[in-house]
């Protein structure tokens, strides 16, 4: 597959991968399903790593790796791979953000996951009774929040399900990079290959 395709297909991959991140992170704003005081949601849900990170600045990426295969190529300063080469460089910078907005959804989530929720504990106030991670190995500890219900199980799957949208994210965008680099240094065979040898013809 030529470069620019390649990339298309991880645009298309992309934009889902960031709808639902966008969604998880607006579902962890409503611990348990149930709709909460701000001041009691769980702190790292405020920095918004699957909104910004892996939401908004993956958008961008997505929609420039989605346009590569239809750039324009031919008629650069006379030379007909000149201008599919400088969008193919271009497309390292953008995935570059990617890697960078993915990576910081990515460290958010573990964060948050290694903390666990704000729950209401046994005394009726709100609290984060875990510490370093120590529920995930010890599901009987889910028992010191008291409600709202499902709200460890709920917090979990959800930064659980960031973490590694995050981390595929950041894999395709290093992919990108690589396919940026080929293209940019051996010109895609998809568009000025083909002028090139009917001219000859």
């Amino acid at each position: 597959m030529c470069s620019g395709g390649f990339a298309k297909c991880l645009g298309i991959t992309l934009l889902p991968l960031s709808i639902i991140c966008v969604l998880c992170n607006i579902l962890l704003f409503f611990p348990g399903g149930n709709s909460v005081d701000s001041a009691n949601i769980t702190e790292e849900v405020w920095y918004f790593g699957g909104i910004l990170g892996s939401g908004v600045l993956m958008i961008f990426p997505a929609l420039v790796f989605l346009g590569l295969k239809n750039n324009d190529c031919c008629g650069c300063c006379g030379n007909e791979s000149c201008g599919r080469r400088f969008a193919m460089l271009s497309s390292i910078l953008f995935a570059a953000v990617g890697v960078m907005g993915s990576g910081y959804s990515v460290v958010i989530s573990a964060v948050s996951i290694n903390h666990g929720p704000k729950c209401i504990l046994a005394d009726e106030t709100w609290g984060t009774p875990f510490s370093n991670g120590d529920y995930l190995s010890d599901k009987n500890s889910w028992s010191k929040c008291s409600g709202p219900d499902g709200v460890v199980s709920w917090h979990l799957v959800l930064f659980s399900l960031l973490l590694v949208m995050g981390l595929i994210q950041m894999a395709l965008c290093a992919v990108q990079v690589v396919n940026g680099l080929l293209g940019a240094l051996c010109g895609d065979c998809s568009c000025c290959g083909g002028v090139s040898i009917n001219r000859s013809l």
